[in-house]
Formats: structure tokens, C-alpha cells, sequence
């Protein structure tokens, strides 16, 4: 393949612009490789997103106003506006919101603008899967036996008992994990038709179905795939995504640990196999099923760069935004199949984590607020895609992805420690996240043996529940907090300990972390130590304060001897401690007033976070019970069902399907049964 020199050839002189239609990690990975190829960068931006790092990285920014991604980022009228008023020639559209839309790719091109992907015509194939599956059957590549024809709830039901329960029902037009659902019986599949085809709408703007057969115990294994306008196709290997949740991927990895290179070829020829039948131009990725006998089944195809093309880039060597700007600029691939092979053969391995603000002790839920701190880990063979930065809002508009941690190594045992320990440094505070969860799942013996499939999570004994803390970090946490109210200058010059010799009264501390609260006690040593207490726990602690950057405070403490590094930092009345992952959030209560906790068995439901509130299945006077789905909002992408804490009668609605309601809104008012309310009230 002769590489053809018309990259953006520019009678004028110019430099050639691209937008880049998208915001947060994404955003800034293509604006760095575009701007180090000399291209003029230009970003977009919500109101929600104008002081966001992609938007001071790049050479010039457009606002496209409102909040929500319905507001802004989809929104193909505001986009053309912004590339045209900005004199963009080309348009990145990342991955997401419009990437693969194919209205979007037409309207650029009617304006003279170059879309960086597929023709719509091959974005509208291929980005449905019933399409898409028709394809493959015709290059000879088999999909998982399914339905995808009359969308009655009757004919789907007729389709599912055909095909054998348990069914995936997935949304034709969908992606991420988004409007898919199982359904294991008869019973229960029209409830997961209707929550489908309510998310799938919302997300995609089409609430068509399809149904496969469930298949578990497989491999979520994708091939990533390149073509030109010179009749090239190539594949880059295989990544395997089996570790998910929710059908969302958590961590990926180039190779995967259960290929080898016979079935790698076989993977790929079927890849190619597709892209050749679609007609396909730029970077795309095939995903394919793989059981437990070898034997793989086509997916679907996404039609854009993929969140985990990292992992591929480090094992291969090769960028592939650049290869996308380059195709996009008429130039041919840059390589062969046989070159990409041998990297393949020689690179290495990478893993990748995704990094959210969720809380995987309360089904992933996402989270908002504030990043009091973020610095990207570093070290050999970590490379860090991210877009955020310290002081940033963590708004509920947008999917709580903060950034992706990618590690390589000469072997995939060097990848995973290098990940794991990378996990571990104390680089993030502030919204819950998933870091220690991470951390865990990087650790865990059937990760290490590479042995993980799709269903792993939901069959492991891998706890989600947070731990609660123990004396040690009790300890650290209260002489902190104690040490954080001395002035640096006393505390340098041991005068933060001092008392008069006829004071022997403990120090004493309340503190809270969650929803439990530890009476704890401290007592000055001579030397600058201390003699912590709490329950039956009693440990001395000492804590040497280190260098500590310009916001995250960095100390070793000794806990009866032993020595521990910590990252701490004091937000007013809370403390944040960092420890091998975990970020610990303590409150100090000491002198606020004692409130009874009412949470159990409360009659109150209220928004766990601002979204818009899709659906509510009850009304005044309605009896209920515990555990019983009382309304569905959406937030941050993902749907949220909201349950009676107790038994009782509905006395009230605070909100109505289509509301937007704010984290803490009370939206559905409960009388608890009478047994409930005492029992609450003892506790």
C-alpha cells in the first residue's frame, strides 16, 4: 500500500480545521493527535461543559449552548452552525452521540463538510443490528439465532418462546449496553420489553427490537477493523471486553488471553469478511460472541472509534485517530496485513479500565460533584486518556466516565500489576468512584488467570458492599482530622499535642462515614503520638507529614509500628483518605447535633440525583410494598428504578413522567404500614 500524499492539500496554505463533535476524554485524545499533525483544532461545548478541558486545549472553542446532550451535542443543526461559523473542513465525531448517526454524516457532507468515518449509507447499514446481521450472513458469518420482524408484543412473545428462554431483547438501533435487556421467562419479557424500548428511545430516537438467544458463559471478543478508499481492509487484532456490567464494558485487553493466533486469523478474515461486504471506509469495530467451544458469533459492527482503541494503539504501535485523519484526507492504509500481524506477534499485551464517578455498592449508580482532586497516574507502560481536571463539576447530564487508565506490559501478567498498582496511587478525590472496585476486580485470581466471561459478575462472589473501615483507618482518619485544626507552625514545633499536666482527658471525636457513625477517642503521647480508641480497638499512632502538592497532602502514619502511606485532603468539615484505591470520606459530627437516622423503612423516596423522571407506577392511595418499583428516571444515561423502603399506602406524588426533578427531590410519599413505623421508630 503506497502511501498517497493528498493529506488535506490546501491550495491557500492554510491550515486544514477539524471539530471535533464531542466532549470530555475523547475529545481531548483527538485534539491532541490532530494538533500533532498540524491541523487547526476546534471544539464544542455545552453550557454545562464550558469550563471542561477540551475546551481550553483546543485552538478555538463554540458554544452550542443548553445542558443536557438533547440540548446541545445531539442536536445536528447547532453542530453543522458551529463547524461552519468556525470554518471547520472536517468533523471528528468521537464515539457516542452522534458518531454513528447517519443524518448527521449526510448533513456534513451536503455542507461541503468532511465526515471522519463511513458514508451515511454504510452508518445506516450497519448501525442496525437487524441489518447488520444480514450482512454478515451474507460475507458467511453466523449471528446468534434470533428475531428481528414484527414489533408486537405478541409476535415477540411467539418469537421468544421459539428461540427458547432465557432471551436477550436488545434495541436494533442501540449501543453501550443501552436498551438491552434479559428476559429469563415468558413472565417477565413484556416488562423488559416496555423498559427497552423506553431507553432505547430516549438514547437512540428508535424503539425497535430485536431478540438472541441468551448465551452465557461466552467471551465479548471485537476485532478492530480499518479501511481506505483504495480498496484496503485490515483487521488489528482482537480486544476482549468480557468483563462488564450492566452489558457495559469495565476493563478491555489486547490480545485476549483466549485467542490464539489460529482463531485470531479466523476472527479476522470473518472481520474483514463484513467490512468488505458493507463497503465500508475508516475505522470500525466487528464484535462477536465467543462460547465455551470456540465457536463465535457476529454481534453487531460500531461504525466509529471505539472508547477502547488504547488498548490496541499500545500493543500495535499504530494511532489510530491519525489513521483516521489520513483516510479521511484520501490516503491510503499505511501498512499491510502481514506488518500488522507481526506487531500483533511481538507487541506485547495492554488492559485498559474505564474510571467512573459510580457507586458499585448501590448498582453502579452514577454520581456528581466536585473533583477536589485529579492527577493522572504515571510510571512505565501507563498511559492515561482523560478529561478532567481538579475543581471541575461532575454534572448529571452526561455519562460519569472520568477517563480511561491503560497499562502495557512485555507480557499480560507485567500489563495487570502495572494496572493495578497504578489503581492504587492516590490520584482522585472526590465523587464516589470505582476505583477500589477496580482495584479488586484487577486482583482477582480468575482476572489474573485470564479466565473471565461476560456473565462474571454476576456469578462471582466478588462483594460490591463497601467495607466498613477499619481501626487502622479510623485511627488515620481521626489524627488528621485532629492535626488539620493545628497550625502547621505548632504542629512543626510539637505543640500540637500539648495539654497541662493535670489534663488527662481524652480528645474526643464523632465520625461519620456513610450512614455509620464511630465514637472515637484520642490521647497525646509524649514524642507526638497518640493513643487512639475506639470500641475495643486501641492502637498509638504517630503520622509524618511529606511533600505534599499545591491540593492532595501526602503523610506516612505508624499504627502500632507499622508504617502506611496516605493521600489525604480536608474539604471543610470532611476528610478524604486515599488507600490502595479506596477513597475513605469521613465527616467530623463531633459538635453537630444528634439526628436519628430514619433512612430504614423510610416512607420518603426521593431522586437519588437530577435527572428526568420517565416513568411513575403508582398514585395517591395505591398500598405498596417493600422492595415494589414505584417510578424509573434517567440520569447520566442509565435508567434508575426507584423502590418503597417499606410496606404502606401512597399519600402523595411529588412528580409526574417527563419531570425534571434535583438530587434529593421527594417524589413519592409513603405511610408506612404500622408494624413498619414502629419498627423504624425503635431503631
Amino acid at each position: 500500500m503506497q502511501k498517497q500524499n493528498t493529506q488535506q492539500e490546501n491550495i491557500s496554505g492554510t491550515r486544514p480545521s477539524v471539530l471535533i463533535a464531542n466532549r470530555g476524554e475523547i475529545a481531548v485524545r483527538i485534539i491532541r493527535t490532530a494538533r500533532s499533525l498540524g491541523y487547526r483544532t476546534i471544539a464544542i461545548y455545552s453550557d454545562a461543559d464550558k469550563d471542561a478541558p477540551h475546551v481550553a486545549l483546543a485552538d478555538t472553542a463554540v458554544g452550542i449552548g443548553g445542558r443536557t446532550p438533547a440540548e446541545s451535542y445531539l442536536v445536528i443543526d447547532k453542530l453543522i452552525e458551529a463547524a461552519e461559523r468556525s470554518g471547520a473542513d472536517l468533523v471528528h465525531p468521537g464515539y457516542g452521540f452522534l458518531s454513528e448517526n447517519g443524518e448527521f454524516a449526510n448533513a456534513c457532507s451536503e455542507r461541503g463538510i468532511k465526515f471522519i468515518g463511513p458514508t451515511p449509507e454504510s452508518i445506516e447499514l450497519m448501525g442496525n443490528k437487524r441489518r447488520a446481521k444480514e450482512v454478515a450472513e451474507a460475507a458467511g458469518v453466523s449471528g446468534i439465532p434470533g428475531y428481528s420482524g414484527s414489533q408486537t408484543d405478541e409476535s415477540l412473545l411467539a418469537a421468544a418462546r421459539d428461540i427458547g428462554f432465557p432471551v436477550m431483547v436488545k434495541a436494533a438501533d442501540g449501543g453501550g449496553g443501552r436498551g438491552m435487556r434479559l428476559a429469563e421467562s415468558a413472565e417477565n419479557l413484556p416488562r423488559q420489553l416496555q423498559s427497552a424500548r423506553t431507553e432505547a428511545q430516549a438514547a437512540f430516537g428508535s424503539d425497535e427490537l430485536i431478540l438472541e438467544k441468551a448465551i452465557f458463559g461466552g467471551r465479548h471478543i471485537e476485532v478492530q477493523v480499518f479501511a481506505d478508499t483504495h480498496g484496503n481492509a485490515v483487521h488489528l487484532g482482537e480486544r476482549d471486553c468480557s468483563l462488564q456490567r450492566r452489558h457495559q464494558k469495565i476493563i478491555e485487553e489486547c490480545p485476549s488471553p483466549a485467542v490464539n493466533p489460529e482463531l485470531r486469523a479466523r476472527l479476522g478474515a470473518a472481520a474483514t469478511a463484513i467490512v468488505r461486504a458493507c463497503q465500508y471506509v475508516g475505522a470500525g469495530t466487528v464484535e462477536f460472541l465467543l462460547d465455551r467451544d470456540n465457536n463465535f458469533y457476529f454481534l453487531e459492527m460500531n461504525t466509529r472509534l471505539q472508547v477502547e482503541h488504547p488498548v490496541t494503539e499500545m500493543v500495535t504501535g499504530f494511532d489510530l485517530v491519525a489513521w483516521q485523519l489520513a483516510v479521511a484526507g484520501g490516503e491510503a492504509l499505511p501498512v499491510t496485513q502481514e506488518i500488522i500481524d507481526e506487531r500483533l506477534r511481538t507487541g506485547g499485551h495492554s488492559i485498559e479500565a474505564r474510571l467512573y464517578a459510580e457507586d458499585p455498592a448501590q448498582g453502579f449508580l452514577p454520581q456528581s460533584g466536585r473533583i477536589l482532586y485529579w492527577q493522572a497516574p504515571t510510571g512505565e507502560g501507563v498511559r492515561v486518556d482523560a478529561g478532567i481536571r481538579s475543581g471541575q463539576e461532575i454534572t448529571p447530564y452526561y455519562d460519569p466516565m472520568l477517563g480511561k487508565l491503560i497499562t502495557w506490559g512485555e507480557n499480560r501478567e507485567q500489563a495487570r500489576l502495572r494496572l493495578l498498582t497504578a489503581l492504587q496511587n492516590p490520584s482522585f478525590a472526590g465523587p464516589t468512584n470505582n476505583f477500589a472496585f477496580l482495584c479488586d476486580l484487577t486482583a482477582n485470581p480468575a482476572f489474573a488467570a485470564g479466565e473471565v466471561t461476560t456473565d462474571f459478575l454476576d456469578n462471582s462472589s466478588l462483594s460490591l458492599d463497601n467495607p466498613a473501615p477499619s481501626a487502622e483507618i479510623l485511627a488515620a482518619a481521626t489524627v488528621l482530622l485532629h492535626e488539620s485544626r493545628v497550625r502547621t507552625q505548632d504542629r512543626s514545633a510539637g505543640r500540637s499535642n500539648w495539654r497541662s499536666a493535670s489534663d488527662a482527658t481524652p480528645l474526643r471525636y464523632r465520625l461519620q462515614n456513610g450512614e455509620d457513625t464511630f465514637d472515637c477517642q484520642l490521647s497525646p503521647q509524649q514524642g507526638g503520638s497518640y493513643r487512639f480508641g475506639c470500641d475495643e480497638s486501641h492502637l498509638t499512632v504517630s503520622v509524618n507529614h511529606a511533600d505534599s502538592d499545591s491540593q492532595l497532602q501526602h503523610c506516612e502514619v505508624t499504627l502500632d509500628g507499622q508504617r502506611k502511606p496516605y493521600g489525604y485532603l480536608r474539604d471543610q468539615q470532611t476528610l478524604y483518605l486515599l488507600d490502595n484505591g479506596r477513597q475513605w470520606v469521613f465527616s467530623d459530627i463531633t459538635h453537630a447535633p444528634s439526628q436519628k437516622n430514619s433512612a430504614a423503612g423510610s416512607g420518603h423516596v426521593m431522586a437519588p440525583m437530577d435527572g428526568c423522571v420517565t416513568e411513575v407506577n403508582v398514585k395517591a392511595g395505591d398500598k405498596v410494598s417493600a422492595g415494589q418499583v414505584l417510578a424509573v428516571m434517567e440520569a447520566m444515561k442509565m435508567e434508575h428504578p426507584l423502590k418503597a423502603a417499606c410496606d404502606g399506602t401512597v399519600v402523595s406524588l411529588g412528580t409526574s413522567p417527563g419531570d425534571q426533578v434535583r438530587g434529593g427531590q421527594l417524589l413519592v410519599e409513603i405511610e408506612p404500614d404500622t408494624a413498619d413505623a414502629e419498627q423504624s421508630a425503635e431503631a
